[in-house]
């Protein structure tokens, strides 16, 4: 894949992540934005190229697919993109982010955390796009985090109200590692329509602004409509 260094930039541009990030609301996902999505590439059923026609369609202003442990839908989702800005100049085109899931261990029990706006090629990302999840000491939240922000990205823990601990017990670990953000928008129980699950959107909310981190949104697609989880 042909990467220009424009591409790389914008990728990587967590100043412009942040601003986004600040403005996400119960409206936001999943018709602005969308930070949470899998392709082929892990255990997704869309293929990047699909994905990406569905974005196209969608009118998405800016996402990340976050494969388990692998970059490569988003390398190749980013090539469909760099191939419409140079044959369709006019298209209105979303800011694709780097990302990615990554499978830890906090406070003992397993939980998922997104990495945004990172540099792949950074040696620290080795241990975590082998296309397996990580283990040992790589698998700690700390390693991961730590190694995510080496890498020049943001840290943000996955849907905090779906694992053996509560989020009233992940959230501040999570923050006390260092985290940037929560999961705070994300459909429990995979309702169509797709939308957030008040009860847990409030709690997380409240957490987050507690702990003082940002809030994002993801539908966590796996299946073959990015407008649902399954």
């Amino acid at each position: 894949m042909v990467v220009t260094s424009a591409t790389q930039a914008e990728a990587q541009n967590t100043k412009a992540l942040r601003e986004v990030w600040a403005t996400i609301d119960f409206n936001s996902c999943p018709y602005h934005y969308n930070f949470h999505m899998h392709t082929t590439c892990s255990d997704g059923q869309l293929s990047p190229i699909a994905l990406i026609e569905q974005v196209l369609k969608i009118g998405l202003k800016g996402l990340a697919i976050t494969d388990h442990h692998s970059t490569q839908g988003y390398q190749i989702a980013q090539e469909r993109l760099n191939d419409l800005r140079l044959h369709q100049p006019n298209t209105l085109l979303p800011h694709l982010w780097t990302g990615i899931e990554i499978t830890s261990n906090l406070l003992g029990a397993e939980v998922h955390i997104l990495g945004y706006g990172f540099n792949p090629q950074h040696p620290v990302m080795n241990s975590y796009l082998k296309g397996v999840r990580p283990l040992g000491e790589d698998a700690q939240a700390k390693t991961v985090i730590d190694a995510l922000h080496q890498a020049g990205g943001l840290v943000v823990l996955a849907h905090p109200a779906r694992y053996s601990r509560s989020a009233q017990e992940l959230i501040p670990a999570a923050a006390g590692l260092g985290v940037d953000g929560i999961e705070a928008y994300y459909a429990y129980g995979n309702p169509k329509p797709w939308q957030p699950s008040p009860k847990q959107t409030e709690l997380v909310l409240k957490l987050a602004e507690v702990y003082g981190v940002f809030t994002t949104c993801g539908t966590d697609t796996h299946g073959v409509n990015l407008l649902y989880r399954l």
